[in-house]
């Protein structure tokens, strides 16, 4: 998400025509939206869920829809950036909130990793580890401030590490995932972020939602080659797991 020693180096002239590219021009009539969504039937699981029921993990991978990627183009994907859309995949899926019920969210990442993402989720989902939102980036304008000051778990996002601008982010490939950012902040120094993760700067007091070294969320992730950004020596970024590139 941030600067991370793992990141592959690309050439500053394919960034910065990435990030200077202009949106697409908006077309005359937007795509329609699928209908019925292919949440839909995750939806309707959830919505009859009831206390002392169990609902057992359910997820499904799609493509991009013309819909979504509609929403990307100029957002969160510029031409110039590493990945096609249509390398990518939307995993929508159930996790366990912090209101001790289930939801459904979706994240978009890489087709090479989507179903070792969703292998990750359902053991967590199983544990009931507790997610507070799961919402595609362009739900927060393609600004990964908001997403994360917002508590928001995701995934892709075509942009440069922070305070670079010559190295596109794991996340840019569709190989990274930031889980509960609040209470999982990134710290360098004295730079915290979000802001609201200073009150989980104390690794030793573990609370509902955070990410230690050793527990079953950093087990789940590595079993399926996620590498942890808790385990950074230069800084530390809790929330943050990738696959490196090679």
């Amino acid at each position: 998400m941030r600067a991370r020693p793992s990141t592959v180096l690309l050439a500053t002239a394919a960034l910065l025509a990435a990030l200077a590219a202009p949106a697409a021009p908006a077309a005359a009539q937007a795509p329609p939206r699928p209908d019925p969504a292919p949440s839909a039937g995750l939806d309707r699981a959830v919505a009859g869920w009831h206390p002392g029921r169990h609902l057992p993990f359910l997820s499904i991978v799609t493509p991009v829809d013309p819909w979504t990627r509609a929403s990307m183009v100029g957002v969160s994907w510029k031409p110039g950036c590493p990945v096609p859309i249509e390398d990518l995949r939307i995993v929508t899926m159930t996790f366990w909130g912090f209101d001790d019920r289930p939801h459904v969210g979706r994240l978009m990442v890489h087709e090479d990793v989507a179903r070792d993402v969703t292998r990750v989720f359902g053991q967590l989902y199983e544990q009931r580890f507790p997610i507070r939102r799961m919402q595609l980036i362009e739900a927060y304008g393609g600004s990964d401030d908001a997403s994360m000051a917002a508590d928001n778990t995701s995934a892709f996002n075509c942009r440069p590490i922070t305070g670079t601008t010559d190295r596109f982010s794991i996340h840019s490939y569709g190989k990274a995932i930031d889980v509960n950012t609040v209470e999982n902040p990134y710290v360098k120094g004295t730079t915290v972020l979000p802001a609201a993760g200073r009150d989980y700067l104390d690794r030793t007091d573990v609370r509902p939602g955070m990410v230690v070294a050793g527990d079953s969320v950093v087990k789940a992730f590595a079993e399926r080659g996620f590498a942890w950004g808790g385990d950074y020596t230069s800084l530390k970024d809790y929330q943050h797991f990738e696959i490196p590139n090679p």
